[in-house]
Order: C-alpha cells, then sequence, then structure tokens
C-alpha cells in the first residue's frame, strides 16, 4: 500500500488527503483508486489480430471458433462463444522478458509486480523520425529531455515516440521497406540504452516499431541493442500506440500481461494515467 500511494502522491500531489489510512499522512487505497480513475486514463496498446505487423520470421495469427452461441458456426458445439488463439508470444503490443534473447534470465512469470506500476517518460522524437525514418535516439536529445523536465528517475518507463504507431496496422508501411528490401524505421542507439539502464537505473523502456534496433540494423540481423537490453534482465514493451497522447512527464504507466509459466513472451495490455 505505501508503495502505490507514495508513487500516486508524488505524481499527483495527494500525499495530504484527509482521508484516514493507516499512514495518516497518505490517502486510503480507495481514495487512491478513485482519483486514478478520476484521470485521463489513455490505452497504449494495438488490438491484435492475423494480419497485423510482427517480425518477418513469425507465423500469422490463427483463430478458430469453436462454440458460437447457436449451432452450425462453433467446430465443437453451441451455447456461449469461445475461440482458440494460435500466435507467437511476440504478437501485437508485448512484453519480451529477457529470456526471449538472454538463457538464464528472467522469463514472463518472473517479473515482478512491482516492476508493472512506473512512472512513464515520454522522450518525443516524431518530428525527427518524420524527417529521417532510420532515426536513432541520441544522448543529447536525452539530455534535452532532462534539461527540460529534470532527471529521469530511477525506476521509470521510459518510452520513446515516434509516431511510427500511426503506421498500424499496415506492414508494409510498418516495415517500410526500399528496392533492395531494406527496412528503414526508427530505433534506440548503444549510448543511450546504456545510460538510461546503467546510470539512470531506469526499470523498462518500450518503443512503437517492431524491433529495439533500427530497420536499417534488423535488415542485416543485426538485434545488438535488443540483445544488450535484455541481457540487463529488464523487459521491454514493443509495438505501442498513441504515445502522442501522454505527456512527456508526469504520467504513470500501468503495464500488464498474462503469466505463462516459463514464458518468452506474450502480448500486453498497457495504459497510461495522465495528470
Amino acid at each position: 500500500m505505501r508503495i502505490c500511494s507514495m508513487l500516486a502522491a508524488a505524481l499527483f500531489g495527494f500525499a495530504s488527503s484527509p482521508v484516514a489510512s493507516e499512514n495518516a499522512s497518505e490517502p486510503s487505497l480507495a481514495r487512491i483508486q478513485q482519483i486514478l480513475t478520476g484521470k485521463k486514463l489513455v490505452d497504449l496498446t494495438h488490438a491484435f489480430e492475423p494480419g497485423v505487423p510482427h517480425w518477418p520470421g513469425f507465423p500469422d495469427e490463427k483463430r478458430e471458433t469453436i462454440y458460437w452461441y447457436e449451432k452450425g458456426r462453433g467446430s465443437m458445439g453451441a451455447g456461449f462463444f469461445a475461440e482458440v488463439y494460435t500466435h507467437v508470444g511476440q504478437w501485437g503490443t508485448h512484453v519480451d522478458p529477457p529470456a526471449h534473447f538472454a538463457k538464464g534470465l528472467r522469463t514472463v512469470d518472473q517479473i515482478e509486480l512491482k516492476e508493472m506500476i512506473l512512472p512513464l517518460v515520454v522522450i518525443d522524437v516524431h518530428e525527427e523520425a518524420a524527417k529521417n525514418p532510420d532515426y536513432t535516439l541520441t544522448l543529447e536529445r536525452v539530455k534535452k529531455w532532462e534539461a527540460d523536465h529534470g532527471a529521469i528517475p530511477a525506476g521509470a518507463f521510459v518510452a520513446m515516440r515516434t509516431d511510427w504507431s500511426k503506421r498500424w496496422p499496415d506492414p508494409a508501411k510498418m516495415a517500410n521497406k526500399d528496392a533492395q528490401g531494406v527496412s528503414h524505421y526508427p530505433g534506440w542507439s548503444m549510448e543511450v540504452l546504456k545510460y538510461l539502464y546503467e546510470e539512470r537505473k531506469i526499470t523498462a523502456s518500450g518503443h512503437e516499431p517492431t524491433d529495439t534496433d533500427p530497420g536499417v540494423a534488423t535488415s542485416k540481423n543485426d538485434y545488438s541493442l535488443e540483445t544488450y537490453l535484455l541481457g540487463t534482465n529488464h523487459y521491454q514493451i514493443e509495438l505501442l500506440a498513441n504515445l502522442d497522447q501522454v505527456p512527456e512527464s508526469g504520467a504513470i504507466v500501468i503495464v500488464s500481461f498474462p503469466k505463462p509459466k516459463g514464458g518468452s513472451g506474450f502480448p500486453a495490455r498497457v495504459f497510461a494515467i495522465v495528470p
């Protein structure tokens, strides 16, 4: 309770609420829930279905209706609606746990609950990405964010806004390949990831394209940035949406996903609480 209350109080400024709790200086959990749901909530998640953009080495999603309300449609029966979903863990907006690239590190079920409620930092480089689809986030740009908003807090979730998600759900527009088959989409840089994870001690990061690495790198099968990030034993979220609807600082992000034992990844539901 104390962690949740302190986080909410820090971001929304209601630590002095008169509502009684175990600590008189904090509001009750019931009051926190009322305050948070009264804020603007922004869904940062794409709805997924067969045919959505995905890493080219993965198969497409398949669905089967096994029960339908009336007889004749469900392959197994009628009376209610139920489907079988077959898709890779890295499908739609999804979580990549460390074990996705680093053998022996944490799987989906081993990500702690406290890592799912985080201060949200959004570094807005959509104008740079519009001018140069091969743009990679620079340390200079991160330092500018800090000059404007203060040091990136330890434990934050850092998202890079490129507006690449506006190309969803068109796979060709997301991949943005040239005549030679080379993809051109923005990505992170090693100096920035090292700064964020090693110096600022962030908890997780996320982006709108299909990969951590820029398209010109993944077209050469170079995934060194994702390899580094997951090797730090932190998770990331890929294929985020609606980052243009949240501020660069001051919001909270809630990152949730199912708990497959030993899981290599899974679709996630991510949303922001905006002050």
